[in-house]
């Protein structure tokens, strides 16, 4: 099995001495926009609130231009953005430039359970939200599409099936699928994807970019993690007509953690990707390492053509 190549200036975005990114710079989403590479990025400062910053690339290698402030911010008029917002995956349908992300908060102290009794707060809260943007200037918010269950790692795909929005999304362990008329009141479809049995995605699998279309079907690049709490990334190919079945998944990673910005950080032994986008013949692949800084690996994109051809005959008996 072929691996991704790693970009030899990595890390490509760092964090910065400005308040906002001087922690943590990680967990970019990727897209075309105005000719350009766009990276929209998660952001911590010293106090651990998640923002998203901006910035660009002429090549989809250096960076050309990156914004001193952010772009998007927690909404403070929600409880669900409490602890920031993070990991957005960026799916553009027609003119339309769709953002999901993850809303972080704590649960709400339930009768006598606050903070003095558990200094470190209540539990953890993970909601799946969207917003859109045709400029990356000005963001219109959708909410909490999924509200009822935490959730993360969720993306849309980049068109329309029977003329409804179709999502995948992670509640722990599994990738699992979701489809609406509009942006709100996501239907469960249940699980597609499941942690192997043992090996390197035993622990629990999410979704790195959008799902991306070829003719053999639609390829995942998705995150797994064993019982090592290592993450790597590995590939699935779901069916074109009909994304809950799965035509075939890698069985070794095609990117783990070996380099030592991988390795050491605020989490160590992370690659995590939220982007990646066709430039020419490669497939660019931004992925957080380490939930420190940004790397880039590309594969070239005839290599991802084959895998998912041979995926489809061999799922066909063919």
């Amino acid at each position: 099995m072929w691996h991704l190549r790693r970009y030899a200036s990595n890390p490509i975005l760092a964090p910065t001495n400005r308040q906002w990114e001087n922690r943590a710079v990680f967990n970019c989403a990727a897209t075309e926009f105005e000719g350009r590479v766009l990276l929209l990025y998660r952001a911590q400062g010293s106090e651990g609130i998640s923002r998203f910053g901006l910035a660009f690339s002429d090549d989809g290698y250096h960076i050309s231009e990156r914004l001193p402030e952010p772009v998007f911010e927690p909404d403070s008029d929600t409880e669900y953005e409490q602890l920031g917002v993070e990991d957005p995956r960026i799916t553009k349908i027609g003119q339309t430039y769709y953002i999901t992300y993850t809303a972080a908060s704590r649960y709400p102290p339930v009768g006598d359970w606050d903070d003095r009794q558990h200094p470190k707060g209540s539990p953890w809260r993970v909601r799946v939200s969207v917003a859109h943007t045709h400029d990356f200037r000005t963001f219109t918010r959708h909410g909490v599409i999924i509200s009822h269950i935490d959730s993360k790692d969720a993306a849309l795909f980049p068109e329309k099936l029977d003329g409804q929005f179709v999502m995948i999304h992670r509640v722990v362990p599994d990738i699992r699928l979701a489809i609406a008329d509009g942006l709100t009141h996501f239907k469960e479809r249940g699980p597609i994807l499941w942690p192997s049995p043992s090996g390197w995605d035993s622990d629990r699998i999410g979704v790195g970019a959008p799902p991306i279309k070829t003719p053999h079907g639609w390829v995942l690049i998705y995150h797994g993690v064993g019982q090592n709490r290592t993450y790597s990334l590995g590939l699935a190919l779901l069916d074109l007509d009909d994304p809950t079945v799965t035509l075939a998944r890698t069985t070794t990673p095609i990117l783990k953690p070996e380099e030592p910005y991988e390795k050491r950080g605020v989490v160590p032994n992370v690659v995590f990707s939220c982007g990646a986008i066709q430039r020419d013949d490669q497939l660019l692949v931004y992925y957080g390492a380490a939930d420190k800084v940004v790397g880039l690996a590309t594969m070239p994109y005839q290599k991802l053509l084959d895998w998912a051809k041979a995926g489809r005959r061999q799922s066909s008996g063919r």
